[in-house]
């Protein structure tokens, strides 16, 4: 990467956080979660809601596990179509609830409990290591953990996320595995500007960047958006 590449991401950096801020929140949204206080099971559960998905979305989701059934244990004994209630209206509803159950029992099967917390006292790299053994969990979610309950520098990326930022312009088109353009952000966004940054494009990613026919006319991001400007150009011609 040469500096001038450096200096123009470093400066579409500091407006997507600027202007992405903008992006209108829906109405219907729930009850915020206060993710801060959230122990690092409940991390990791918040985080199957939250991967390809807005802030408010995950909130909903999570809210409807909580309040739906009576505690984990039952969550992992429950029905996979069961679990994909709490999940209507998102992608993958029934792979996301497959995959909790499975996280759900083999963390059971190897800890016979469902306190995780002890992974706050190994570091982040052995924390880390040891997470991502688990099958049913995603390097979204490894790295969620990392940046919310283990005090690392992660930057979250699922499928939504990339295809945004790959549209602006801030990884490079040619990067396609997950773990890659991760690695490639935690060298551009600060430590001290990750969850802001996972937020604000996340929300855009999900409700405006779409795979087909992104609504950039509503998308706050559209004038700084190299994705755009062929449309426009061609518009203006």
């Amino acid at each position: 990467m040469t500096m001038a590449t450096a200096a123009s991401k470093q400066k579409l950096l500091t407006q997507v956080l600027g202007k992405g801020k903008k992006a209108p929140s829906p109405k219907d949204a729930a009850e915020p979660v206060d993710i801060s206080a959230l122990n690092v099971l409940e991390q990791v559960l918040y985080a199957f809601c939250r991967e390809d998905a807005t802030p408010a979305q995950a909130d909903r989701a999570f809210q409807q596990l909580q309040e739906r059934f009576f505690d984990w244990n039952e969550v992992r004994v429950s029905s996979s179509r069961e679990i994909a209630e709490a999940f209507e209206g998102m992608v993958k509803a029934f792979d996301r609830a497959e995959r909790i159950i499975s996280f759900l029992q083999e963390l059971f099967e190897t800890t016979f409990s469902y306190d995780m917390d002890l992974l706050q006292k190994k570091g982040v790299k052995v924390a880390a290591k040891q997470l991502e053994r688990q099958q049913a969990v995603s390097d979204f979610i490894v790295a969620w953990v990392t940046q919310r309950s283990l005090g690392g520098h992660a930057v979250p990326v699922d499928a939504a996320t990339a295809r945004c930022l790959k549209r602006l312009g801030l990884v490079e088109a040619e990067l396609e595995k997950l773990p890659d353009i991760r690695a490639a952000l935690e060298h551009l966004v600060p430590k001290a500007k990750n969850i802001e940054f996972t937020d604000t494009v996340s929300r855009v990613a999900v409700e405006m960047c779409h795979e087909k026919s992104p609504a950039c006319g509503a998308c706050p991001l559209s004038a700084d958006c190299p994705g755009v400007r062929p449309a426009k150009a061609k518009k203006a011609k």
